[in-house]
């Protein structure tokens, strides 16, 4: 039965960002992620996280300015530095949190600039090698055009490659079944392709990007897909809640209380 994290960031917007471990939890949720912690104390969000008896599944590396549309700076050449301070800033968070997964965001940049994907190429392995002497993977996810305009890693088969390529034990794939279905489709045979690499998955329904119980997809048959496949990690519920959220938890509840 998949482990569920419900994504603080887009859930339980009803109450302040550090009261939502707490009604993750009363909702049954034993796992959460997040986008990123960097507006609290790293000890803050380590108490609120382990006094909820809550396990981190994920959260994001620093992605730069993100209010002035940054996302993330790995694949461009002229923002390394700035790239490696970001490793530095997260690790206390990591430490704080017991995470074991990281996601490293690309940026804005063009795909055909050779010039960005050697940059590309460099910041994924100085941050695998970085997080590695930690015990923590850095997870790379592609993310659809429509959300994100111009980011540069927008083709799972791209980052397949990149991964099956550079053969760094904890570099691996974040499959948001969301952005695979919009960029793709063919999400189960997808899945199935590339489960060995995948390192963290990601749900909402397609196109409204709301609960996952409706629309495009068979979320049901998913779920089944993924114990088929194997899969142990954890399935992170970064959807829009079409109201209050606690009232679109229907779906969730044959998993509520599932242990990491």
């Amino acid at each position: 039965m998949p482990r569920f994290a419900a994504n603080l960031t887009m859930m339980f917007n009803e109450v302040p960002f550090l009261d939502r471990f707490d009604a993750a939890a009363k909702a049954g949720f034993t796992a959460v992620e997040f986008l990123f912690p960097y507006d609290h104390p790293a000890e803050e969000v380590g108490k609120r996280l382990k006094g909820n008896g809550l396990t981190q599944a994920l959260f994001n590396l620093p992605p730069g300015d993100w209010n002035a549309g940054e996302k993330g700076f790995a694949a461009l050449p002229d923002r390394f530095a700035d790239l490696q301070q970001s490793l530095k800033t997260a690790l206390p968070y990591a430490q704080a949190t017991g995470v074991r997964r990281v996601h490293l965001m690309a940026g804005i940049a063009d795909r055909s600039d050779r010039r960005a994907v050697e940059a590309f190429y460099k910041s994924v392995a100085n941050a695998a090698e970085f997080f590695a002497p930690h015990g923590l993977d850095v997870v790379i996810e592609p993310i659809n055009p429509r959300n994100v305009p111009g980011y540069f890693l927008n083709d799972f088969n791209f980052a397949y490659d990149l991964i099956s390529e550079l053969k760094i034990p904890n570099l691996k794939l974040q499959f948001d079944i969301y952005h695979c279905q919009i960029i793709h489709g063919d999400v189960t045979m997808r899945l199935r392709e590339m489960m060995p690499i995948i390192g963290h998955v990601q749900i909402a329904s397609i196109p409204s990007r709301n609960e996952p119980d409706g629309e495009e997809l068979n979320y049901p048959f998913l779920f089944g897909e993924l114990d088929r496949l194997g899969y142990g990690g954890f399935v992170g519920c970064e959807y829009n809640p079409r109201g209050k959220t606690t009232d679109g938890l229907a779906w969730f509840k044959p998993y509520a209380g599932v242990k990491p």
